[in-house]
């Protein structure tokens, strides 16, 4: 069964995902990217112009499934209870490393880049990220929450990248948590 060139697209972003949360953008090979999907590079720059617009549409990709997922969970929801639930969805989320690695490549390669005079990758992962912030945002209604919320991401983020386990003792204060979390639902409920 043939793939349509949109569907072999999306296979390219998700293994580019992959390869960019391992090796960086610095340190990932198209070739890399093109054996992960199974087809050639010149096949690959039929579909993607040069590196640089790979890496962009995996971090688009990136962003974007972050939302969903906290959509999918704080769907009908506002304030602190769309908070507390897409703040649960993302302790879900983060189980998948190469998600997280993803998005701290981004922040990486955006300084690489912008250090090395080239500002594209930057204003396309800045538009990225100001489009999730304004979602979360808006779904909470808050800026000062909505920005405590992405504080705590970051904070996850740290603890994921650097390999703490979760059952170690950092991790106990999301755990609280999300246990006070439900016990208020049920009791709302």
């Amino acid at each position: 069964m043939r793939m349509s060139a949109e569907e072999r697209r999306e296979s390219v972003v998700r293994a580019a995902m992959v390869e960019f949360a391992r090796g960086g953008y610095r340190g990932t090979s198209t070739e890399a990217i093109a054996r992960r999907v199974g087809v050639s590079q010149p096949y690959l720059f039929r579909l993607f112009p040069n590196k640089q617009a790979i890496f962009e549409a995996a971090a688009e990709h990136c962003m974007e499934e972050t939302w969903r997922v906290f959509d999918r969970a704080s769907e009908g929801l506002s304030g602190d209870a769309a908070c507390d639930a897409m703040g649960e969805a993302y302790l879900g989320l983060v189980e998948d490393r190469e998600q997280v690695m993803m998005q701290m490549q981004i922040y990486v390669s955006v300084f690489a880049a912008e250090s090395a005079g080239d500002g594209d990758i930057g204003e396309t992962a800045r538009a990225g990220w100001s489009r999730l912030f304004a979602r979360i945002e808006e779904r909470i209604g808050d800026r000062a929450t909505a920005t405590e919320f992405m504080a705590h991401g970051m904070l996850i983020n740290t603890l994921v990248a650097l390999g703490y386990p979760f059952e170690h003792g950092l991790w106990s204060a999301f755990v609280d948590l999300s246990e006070k979390q439900k016990r208020a639902r049920a009791e709302e409920g």
